[in-house]
């Protein structure tokens, strides 16, 4: 057999090699329709970012259970380029998504989740954030522990989004001690002795954000955090982009500060 016929021949295998492919954990945040039966996946990886990609036949009964928000997974994606969505091949590690049904914290708290990573480039690695993703949706089912740390996550994406704030000692004085104020023009701590003349124009710091924090969140100091998350996330990220804010962090903070409210207040 001529020469030229064996290479034709393995000619396919040589196409295949080049192919762009690697392998992940990942905690699933998103999923829509592709086709007939299969489905994009949005995920969050432990080392490439915020990725997409299609699951073949992931409509079927037994990707469905898979491909649900708060899942971790171990997936490998492969493209012929780098710069195409790729495909995933999941298989399943740890399933959450029944038990986060169960809470209105969890419901909310996922796709809040979800949305702020999505402020962040695709494909951008957050390792840290990936990291901070794998507790929260642990913990998403009890609202203190959830609020908390919903609060910590908001801080982390805006640091790095570039507008980090600076809660570790006083703008004014240098000091680290008793920092009750966050000036909203610097996004940097006050404490309360410089900080009480300007009082009506200053956010308030919850003591459990504070450097040398002794206290977990409550009702007011919980409800005094989302206020400021959101001040500096409206003020450097959703307005200069045009955006809204996600329904699903109003619904996140509702249900966290309705579990946490105290019963003489209680509507």
């Amino acid at each position: 057999m001529p020469d030229w016929h064996h290479r034709l021949i393995r000619f396919p295998s040589r196409v295949y090699a080049f192919f762009m492919q690697w392998s992940d954990q990942a905690i699933i945040l998103g999923i829509r329709r592709h086709g007939e039966s299969s489905a994009i996946a949005e995920v969050m990886t432990a080392s490439r970012g915020r990725h997409l990609g299609m699951v073949r036949s992931g409509r079927s009964r037994t990707m469905q259970p898979v491909l649900q928000p708060g899942n971790t997974v171990e997936l490998t994606w492969r493209a012929r380029l780098d710069e195409h969505m790729g495909e995933f091949r999941i298989e399943p590690l740890e399933l959450r998504a029944a038990r986060l049904m169960e809470a209105a914290t969890s419901v909310y708290g996922i796709q809040a989740l979800g949305a702020l990573l999505r402020l962040l480039p695709e494909r951008d690695p957050h390792p840290h954030l990936y990291e901070a993703l794998a507790v929260i949706v642990d913990h998403l089912e009890d609202p203190a522990d959830a609020g908390e740390l919903f609060v910590r996550f908001e801080l982390a994406v805006l640091n790095d989004l570039g507008f980090g704030l600076d809660l570790t000692e006083c703008v004014a004085t240098g000091t680290r001690e008793d920092l009750a104020f966050v000036s909203p023009k610097s996004g940097r701590a006050v404490c309360r002795a410089a900080g009480m003349p300007y009082a009506d124009r200053m956010l308030a710091l919850p003591e459990f954000l504070a450097v040398e924090a002794r206290s977990a969140a409550d009702y007011d100091s919980l409800a005094a955090a989302f206020r400021l998350t959101a001040f500096f996330l409206n003020r450097h990220v959703y307005e200069p982009r045009g955006l809204k804010v996600s329904s699903a962090r109003d619904g996140f903070v509702n249900a966290a500060l309705k579990a946490l409210r105290p019963s003489s207040s209680a509507a």
